[in-house]
């Protein structure tokens, strides 16, 4: 009581070292559960005052260091909405491993708990700048995502992103592929 724990909220850390005001190195996710408790508590509870310190002044008006709070979790959100939109565009694979058979990876309409009306194919996709890859289903027919439909696109979907590229080994158009 009396004190801004927003950071512990964020972190879990109610130690004496994690209870302080402070959020500004605080990553994108953890900014999002800051934004989640301050929805919960302005849906759920009256206010009844403010605190005065990093980003209250003595007069209850927001301080530049709450601004600044502010705009790091409307990044946040921002970061968040691109991440969803391109989970919607590149669904995760589903995958398994075994000993006797190794890894297999492959995509179904509802892979990476993403519901759609294609499976798609398993392909690597490579972040730019990222030597990590991540197994995900692309769509191999129709125009590109966010296109529409036209004769100026050869209709294989996003197959021709150049941030993706097929598993060796694999065929092309295979729905799953066992490495």
């Amino acid at each position: 009581a009396g004190r801004d724990a927003s950071r512990a909220f964020a972190t879990g850390d109610f130690s004496p070292a994690g209870l302080v005001d402070d959020v500004s190195a605080l990553t994108p996710s953890e900014l999002l559960a800051i934004h989640g408790w301050l929805s919960f508590y302005r849906d759920n509870y009256e206010p009844v005052g403010k605190l005065v310190g990093r980003y209250y002044d003595e007069d209850g008006a927001p301080t530049e260091a709450l601004r600044q709070a502010e705009a790091a979790i409307e990044e946040a959100l921002k970061l968040q909405a691109e991440s969803e939109q391109r989970k919607q565009q590149f669904p995760p694979c589903n995958s398994e491993w075994s000993s006797a058979k190794g890894t297999r990876f492959w995509c179904s309409k509802q892979s990476g708990g993403v519901s759609r009306d294609w499976a798609g194919v398993p392909r690597k996709l490579y972040r730019p700048g990222s030597k990590e890859s991540q197994c995900v289903c692309v769509r191999s027919t129709g125009p590109p995502w966010g296109q529409p439909p036209s004769s100026q696109h050869r209709a294989r979907g996003d197959l021709d992103n150049p941030h993706l590229q097929e598993y060796e080994g694999c065929h092309p158009l295979a729905e799953q592929c066992v490495l």
